[in-house]
């Protein structure tokens, strides 16, 4: 039964996904709704990773959790790598536990 049910999810996702480029010379959408698209996905990502960020399991996450967040926003903002980016959030967050910070 799990297989099935991943199957199906899967080609549901595949036809959901296809839907988008083949509808995209039928649907004409204005510009304004164009920009209200592009703003509510913004909000989307800040609303999901601000909660990912403060909270675990309905509580707050401790202060070391933001700290890396926020050295990896700083790094995102002056365009470093990727992986740098990730690897000085780790390592400051890493750094902020060994310290006793929760």
């Amino acid at each position: 039964m799990p297989l099935l049910a991943i199957a199906l999810l899967a080609a549901g996702t595949y036809a959901f996904r296809l839907v988008g480029p083949l509808s995209r010379d039928r649907l004409h959408l204005p510009d304004h709704t164009h920009r209200l698209l592009a703003m509510a996905a913004a909000v989307l990502l800040i609303a999901l990773t601000t909660t990912g960020t403060l909270t675990e399991t309905q509580d707050f996450a401790g202060w070391s959790r933001p700290a890396g967040v926020l050295v990896a926003g700083i790094l995102a903002i002056r365009r470093a790598p990727f992986p740098v980016v990730v690897l000085a959030a780790i390592a400051g967050t890493a750094l902020l536990r060994l310290a006793g910070v929760s």
